[in-house]
């Protein structure tokens, strides 16, 4: 009598499709919780922005719709994101403005559903952000 010591070609096959089900499951969840990590970059750069614009503010009566005056980059610490601020036109009295902050085209953070444009709308130094979900406070 024989004595085979081994696994046979089914069981092992078994084992990669169940591998495989592991895996088609836990991936995209995995890349999810990566680009949710990623938008603390785009809160960095917002913070950023911020602290800018309130100290030109303190020395002037307006606040300003260029990313070059508050000598702030315009792609985040990272690279992940691009900003832009503009007046935001609810308030034309130069009291507010909009953050925009959208992903870099080619990255993995284009596909963040749902926080494919994040803007922060500050009036008279309270800022907003939207989509609410997208920012972790």
């Amino acid at each position: 009598m024989r004595n085979n010591r081994g696994f046979t070609l089914l069981e092992l096959m078994i084992v990669v499709v169940i591998i495989a089900i592991i895996g088609a499951v836990a991936f995209p969840s995995f890349l999810s919780s990566i680009r949710k990590g990623r938008r603390a970059d785009a809160a960095d750069a917002a913070t950023a922005v911020l602290q800018a614009q309130e100290r030109v503010r303190a020395n002037s009566p307006a606040y300003v719709t260029s990313l070059g005056t508050l000598n702030v980059a315009s792609t985040s610490a990272n690279g992940y994101y691009t900003l832009s601020v503009g007046a935001d036109g609810a308030n034309p009295l130069s009291r507010a403005y909009k953050l925009t902050i959208t992903p870099v085209s080619g990255k993995s953070q284009v596909n963040d559903t749902g926080c494919t444009s994040m803007t922060v709308t500050v009036t008279n130094g309270n800022p907003v952000y939207a989509p609410a979900t997208c920012w972790s406070r």
